[in-house]
């Protein structure tokens, strides 16, 4: 059963996760940190807590959501792992990032691309995949049935969807998914997304307008 802790990074204000269990293992997940008292935040949660990165997730591949993923791989030697339908979305971040007045180190490509269902397993945490396209055109989250938590990535925030305007995006299918796969979680389950405070999928049931 796994931990998180949460830290704020970049411009866009994007949730960077780090899930950790007794094991000592960590997963790194969305890394967007992109100045450096960001990096040494975050390694410095790592080293300070005594944790082993073992793996690097992308739930999808936005340039705020892989802002950090050069950083990941020269500190910890993690290439990211994220479904391969991400790949021309990830590819595209070196055209546009100077557009946008980023300074972006490429990220690495995958050696393994995830599937669309399964299973990620670190230390004693297992990760079910659930495959939400809509925001991105193959998202993925992360969920820990022991926790009953999910990393959601920008599918579901407090309140709101993830934006559906973006290449890629489909606001009728993003529905369908988060409607279909994630309100089939525990009410009670903590949903932790891309940007913003956490919430439940109860209260979304309840409150979210978009639903």
């Amino acid at each position: 059963m796994a931990n998180v802790r949460s830290f704020v990074n970049n411009p866009y204000q994007e949730n960077t996760y780090i899930l950790y269990d007794a094991s000592g293992e960590c997963v790194i997940i969305d890394p967007g940190m992109y100045t450096s008292n960001e990096q040494n935040t975050v390694v410095r949660f790592i080293k300070d807590n005594s944790l082993t990165p073992v793996l690097l997730l992308n739930t999808h591949c936005h340039i705020d959501h892989v802002l950090g993923n050069k950083f990941v791989f020269d500190q910890y030697s993690l290439k990211p792992q994220f479904n391969i339908g991400e790949s021309d979305t990830l590819a595209a971040v070196i055209a546009y990032a100077p557009a946008m007045g980023f300074r972006y180190d490429a990220s690495p490509v995958p050696d393994t691309f995830l599937p669309e269902e399964g299973f990620v397993t670190f230390g004693n945490t297992e990760l079910q995949l659930i495959f939400a396209p809509g925001h991105s055109p193959a998202h993925l989250c992360f969920y820990d049935k022991d926790a009953n938590i999910l990393i959601g990535g920008d599918v579901l925030f407090r309140n709101s969807i993830g934006r559906t305007d973006l290449p890629g995006g489909n606001h009728n299918l993003l529905i369908k998914n988060i409607k279909e796969k994630l309100l089939l979680l525990p009410d009670d389950c903590t949903v932790y997304p891309g940007h913003g405070p956490e919430t439940t999928i109860g209260y979304e049931k309840q409150h979210n307008p978009y639903l």
